[in-house]
């Protein structure tokens, strides 16, 4: 299945419940990344109304006006695998990362990070090296 059609059906149906229920019950922006044989490599973006949009590269939720100026300013067409990897963990470390989890007694937890803890995971998992 194309991947706008995909989107396009998801979407519909988020604006159906905006249009005739009055409601946005599923109250989410989304990005969907896919890839189809006529068009490649795809990113949509949506909002909770269903309306979506198209995008070489994006970001949605909390400070995404920080993490939008960084990929304008650092992203190109040309981009390799590699470096476009390092850049979105320049952009996660400008982001805060929130978890659902349950607790060892089975109680579930939300937990949100802080930039600069996102900083000290990336570190500690190896990906990012200590900041100077």
């Amino acid at each position: 299945m194309p991947v706008e059609q995909l989107v396009q059906s998801l979407c519909d149906t988020k604006q159906g419940y905006t249009q005739f229920g009055g409601l946005r019950p599923f109250g989410v922006s989304f990005l969907f990344a896919g890839w189809d044989k006529n068009y490649g490599f795809q990113l949509y973006a949506s909002d909770p109304s269903g309306n979506y949009s198209g995008w070489k590269s994006a970001a949605i939720g909390a400070n995404n006006q920080a993490a939008q100026a960084m990929l304008k300013q650092d992203y190109r067409d040309e981009i390799k695998r590699e470096e476009a990897v390092e850049l979105a963990l320049k952009v996660l470390k400008k982001l805060e990362l929130a978890e659902v989890f349950l607790s060892p007694t089975g109680e579930v937890k939300y937990q949100v990070h802080s930039s600069e803890s996102v900083g000290e995971l990336l570190v500690k998992a190896g990906v990012t090296q200590p900041a100077a």
